[in-house]
């Protein structure tokens, strides 16, 4: 007679191959049998009837702000942002103050992580021009998930602007780079043309399209020449979808959910600072054409681009307000709605934040159910309605872009190497997150 730790049962699973009612053992932190039969036993069941059980879900792309300013947020608040949003990881960026760029304060996070994280995380390494010798070696670092460049759109050091720079970048180490692509040079030649007070629905005119496509154009043609992996975040213009296509033996791609619900100039009319963030979100044509991506293949990921700043901040007039949204705890809802309204399958869902975030970043055991990965699990009712509100957000600054959304589709329970670490809205135990494995 088979014994599990952990017995998952009822459920819809969303499998590698498709999705099938079964069930799922799981002993010391990682999945044993799929399919068990009814004289399975185990020291917990959870009766999953109703709910479809997906493998555990990543957000590739947030700023947790730690180290910085506690009172915005932190690993501790972010984390358990984020499992009460249905993640079980989540990749953090590392324009934190001070900066993470060197093997000091690296070691200092990767440290940090196991005693505040409620969730696994991977690390992401600033790259630099002073820290270019040291790249290398630091993608290699335990939780490490890749070099991230800002080639525009950053302060102090933590920019690469110029493409002596940015090849140089490319040919020190060899994992996939991460790069925020909007060209630094057209944003401040534009920078005149505006003023404080102007519309908010200026930061879409500042930061244009060429912005985006014209920085997507360098980075490209710089990775095949140096034939270095390169990862283009946040993508937001119809044009760059449509170029990147003619790049995918060099290029991935990641898409935020923000440009898959959100609409210029709507957003601005309604959201004022709350809905400005960089890349900008934009018009119709650019969301359809962020969907038909999505649907063609051409989107690997999808992240929530997580980064909060004070309420008192984002009221400040434009341009004057800092661009960031929160989203890491409702990254998982929104997207469910989307299924719900037929614009992507739930399979096609966690292609996009599970295997999708596995895939391009070397994430080891995570990124599908089967045996031998670790046993993360987000559980969902597909049937829950439920509207976002600010009440239920945990991280410090307190909103949302997503306050009064409503919702049909909602994260119950979130299980981390087989210990649920919510259930229902409700954290339990302490926090259990470990650093990610990459390969």
């Amino acid at each position: 007679m088979p014994h599990f730790d952990l017995l998952i049962r009822g459920g819809t699973c969303v499998l590698p191959w498709g999705m099938e009612q079964t069930s799922v053992g799981v002993r010391h932190g990682r999945i044993a049998a799929i399919g068990t039969g009814a004289d399975a036993t185990a020291d917990e069941t959870i009766d999953a009837t109703g709910l479809h059980v997906l493998p555990g879900l990543i957000d590739p792309h947030v700023h947790l702000r730690d180290p910085g300013d506690a009172s915005v947020e932190s690993i501790p608040t972010g984390t358990k942002a984020a499992i009460l949003g249905g993640l079980t990881a989540v990749f953090d960026m590392p324009n934190t103050n001070p900066s993470i760029t060197n093997a000091e304060r690296l070691a200092w996070k990767q440290g940090y992580v196991p005693q505040a994280a409620w969730c696994d995380m991977g690390l992401y390494v600033g790259g630099t021009r002073a820290n270019i010798a040291e790249l290398a070696a630091l993608e290699t670092g335990q939780g490490v998930c890749g070099i991230k460049i800002f080639a525009g759109s950053s302060t102090g050091d933590l920019m690469v602007e110029d493409d002596e720079s940015l090849e140089r970048v490319m040919r020190a180490g060899r994992r996939r780079i991460s790069y925020h692509s909007e060209d630094e040079y057209r944003l401040q030649a534009r920078k005149p043309m505006f003023k404080s007070g102007d519309p908010y629905s200026n930061h879409m005119v500042w930061r244009d399209e060429e912005c985006a496509f014209l920085g997507t154009r360098r980075l490209m043609a710089l990775a095949t020449r140096t034939g270095r992996p390169a990862h283009i975040l946040h993508v937001s213009t119809a044009q760059e979808l449509d170029y990147l296509k003619d790049y995918r033996d060099i290029a991935t791609v990641e898409v935020l959910v923000n440009h898959l619900t959100q609409v210029a100039p709507e957003v601005y009319d309604n959201l004022k600072g709350f809905g400005v963030m960089n890349p900008p979100i934009r018009g119709p044509e650019h969301l359809e054409a962020a969907w038909r991506a999505v649907r063609d293949g051409t989107v690997d990921t999808v992240g929530s681009d997580h980064a909060p700043h004070p309420r008192a901040a984002k009221e400040k007039p434009w341009p004057d307000c800092p661009a960031g949204l929160t989203g890491v705890q409702t990254l998982v809802p929104v997207m469910l709605n989307h299924v719900n309204a037929g614009r992507l399958s739930l399979m096609r869902m966690v292609d996009l934040l599970c295997a999708g975030p596995a895939r391009v970043y070397g994430a080891v055991g995570k990124g599908r159910m089967a045996a031998g990965y670790d046993a993360d699990f987000t559980l969902v009712d597909m049937r829950r309605q439920r509207t976002i509100e600010e009440s239920w957000i945990v991280s410090p600054c307190g909103w949302t872009p997503f306050a009064g959304m409503k919702i049909t589709g909602w994260p119950i329970a979130t299980i981390i190497r087989g210990q649920a670490v919510m259930r229902e809205d409700e954290v339990l135990g302490t926090p259990r997150g470990k650093l990610v494995r990459f390969a």
